[in-house]
């Protein structure tokens, strides 16, 4: 696993670039969103922000990776089809973030869009068992092959725009999971991947100072869709493909706050009899801050949470499973700890309240309901009385 310094330093020259174009582009792109209406206004309980906020900062995030694809990565007819689905997703997400569309027309094309790089030969083929001492190594997905690549796509799509409610959560998280795979795509010589992942790392990075907390511009349904379809698609390209060398689990660690959240919030609204599709205020973001935590903190947590997974996703690249559960559960530890030591405050203030919540009510007496032993006597001696008139 050598990694040769050439492939280092233009992973680092498309980051770069990446980065500056991305940065250089947010006052642009920030003055076209107040142009065409592309504004955020806080109109429900599940919206964080208090005053209105532009979006359509995904637009920056895209111009800076596509320049620095162009001028560093390989683009072969597979690439192709992934910028061509990446523009795709773009052109949906601008336009749904100045006119909101349908959910189920939204669907609609990001299955197209998906298809798109399916027809180029993006596609997962073979998946590693991740059963250790199963007799066969490997599944062949056959006929399965091409829904399931699809159903992939378009789910860890969805899974970071439903993650990106809080200032910065999305690009960060995006940001950890990409530079996982760059670290990956290095360890196992995969240099086009590597590159497209250095881009992708730069041009969130460049955004971030304008998505961080407090806010100055959102990156809008066009960066969370946007950042969502590159990690399917490379996660493809750069892991389901190399199964010789990298386990089937390894992306879904990677991805798997995302996921977690997505699965769970999916599975809580078809228990409540809801659509799966509807709105709500219990994302694991959402929970945090219920806990008493700020933004900055909920999303502190929340990141360092998607770097255990995605440290835990290098160490089973290189050491194996059972190195890669030990690194897990032994920095998850630590992470819990960390939390309860940084954020004692809010731990118990969130603690105490459900304590009291807990406690039955105590139904207090009403004063006219109260009546001493003398007037109860002479309020029974009148009844007595009238019995007999």
């Amino acid at each position: 696993m050598n990694i040769e310094i050439a492939v280092l330093l233009q992973s680092a020259a498309a980051l770069i670039a990446a980065m500056a174009i991305s940065l250089a582009m947010c006052p642009l792109v920030k003055s076209f969103a107040y142009k065409v209406g592309a504004i955020d206004v806080p109109k429900d309980n599940r919206r964080m922000h208090k005053v209105p906020i532009p979006r359509l900062g995904g637009l920056a995030i895209f111009l800076g990776f596509i320049v620095s694809i162009l001028l560093f990565a390989e683009v072969d007819r597979q690439m192709q089809g992934i910028l061509l689905g990446a523009v795709i997703i773009v052109v949906l997400g601008v336009v749904d973030d100045i006119v909101a569309l349908r959910a189920s027309l939204k669907f609609i094309v990001q299955i197209l869009a998906a298809l798109v790089p399916v027809f180029h030969g993006v596609v997962v083929q073979v998946l590693s068992n991740p059963i250790a001492f199963a007799e066969q190594a490997y599944w062949d997905l056959g006929v399965f092959a091409i829904p399931l690549t699809v159903i992939w796509i378009v789910g860890v799509t969805n899974s970071v725009n439903l993650i990106d409610g809080l200032d910065g959560l999305a690009n960060g998280v995006s940001i950890i999971c990409a530079l996982t795979m760059l670290i990956i795509s290095l360890l196992v010589s995969e240099t086009a991947v590597a590159i497209i992942m250095a881009a992708l790392v730069g041009a969130c990075i460049g955004f971030m100072p304008y998505n961080a907390n407090p806010a100055k511009m959102f990156m809008g349904d066009t960066g969370a869709t946007f950042l969502g379809y590159i990690l399917a698609t490379m996660s493809i390209q750069g892991l389901f493909k190399t199964y010789t060398i990298i386990s089937f689990l390894v992306p879904f660690l990677i991805l798997g706050l995302p996921i977690f959240d997505t699965a769970s919030a999916m599975l809580r609204r078809i228990a409540r009899g809801q659509s799966p599709m509807h709105a709500d205020r219990s994302h694991v973001h959402h929970r945090l801050i219920d806990m008493g935590l700020n933004q900055k903190q909920a999303v502190a947590i929340l990141y360092v949470i998607s770097s255990i997974l995605g440290l835990s996703a290098v160490v089973l690249t290189t050491s194996g499973a059972v190195k890669a559960l030990l690194t897990l559960l032994a920095l998850g530890a630590v992470g819990l700890i960390a939390a309860r030591v940084v954020f004692p405050k809010e731990m118990s203030a969130h603690r105490n309240a459900e304590a009291a919540d807990k406690q039955p009510a105590v139904e207090e007496e009403n004063p006219a309901d109260i009546t001493s032993p003398e007037a109860a006597q002479s309020k029974t001696r009148h009844q007595q009385k009238t019995g007999k008139d």
